[in-house]
C-alpha cells in the first residue's frame, strides 16, 4: 500500500504526470528533451525526475554523458492492478444508481 501511495503522490502534480505521459507516449528519451515546453530548468525537471525514481514510475541509464528515462513498468502496473481490484465496488454503485434511477422513473408524477 506505501507503494501506491508513493506513487499517487508523484502523479499528483502536473508536471511529473505530463512527464510519465510523454514517457508512455514517446519511449526512453533524454533528459534534455523531457525539458522542453515545459518551462523549468534542467534542475527542476531534474528534481522532479528524482520523485518519480523514487516512486518506481520511471528509471533512468546513463548513455554516454546523457541520462536516458523510461517508464518503470513495475510501477505503473501496480496502479493498474489496484485501478481494476476495485471494478467491483464501481459496477455495484453503478448498479445501486440504476436501480434508484429505475424506482425514482417509476414513481407517479
Amino acid at each position: 500500500m506505501n507503494t501506491l501511495l508513493t506513487a499517487f503522490s508523484a502523479l499528483s502534480d502536473a508536471t511529473r504526470f505530463s512527464i510519465v505521459e510523454q514517457l508512455m507516449q514517446d519511449g526512453e528519451l533524454p533528459a534534455g528533451d523531457l525539458i522542453e515546453g515545459r518551462g523549468m530548468s534542467g534542475a527542476a525537471i531534474s528534481r522532479h525526475l528524482k520523485v518519480l525514481r523514487a516512486a518506481g514510475l520511471v528509471q533512468q541509464r546513463v548513455q554516454g554523458s546523457q541520462r536516458m528515462y523510461s517508464i518503470q513498468t513495475a510501477g505503473l502496473r501496480a496502479i493498474a492492478e489496484w485501478t481494476i481490484s476495485k471494478r467491483q465496488f464501481w459496477e455495484n454503485s453503478l448498479d445501486r444508481l440504476n436501480d434508484l434511477i429505475e424506482r425514482e422513473n417509476s414513481w407517479p408524477n
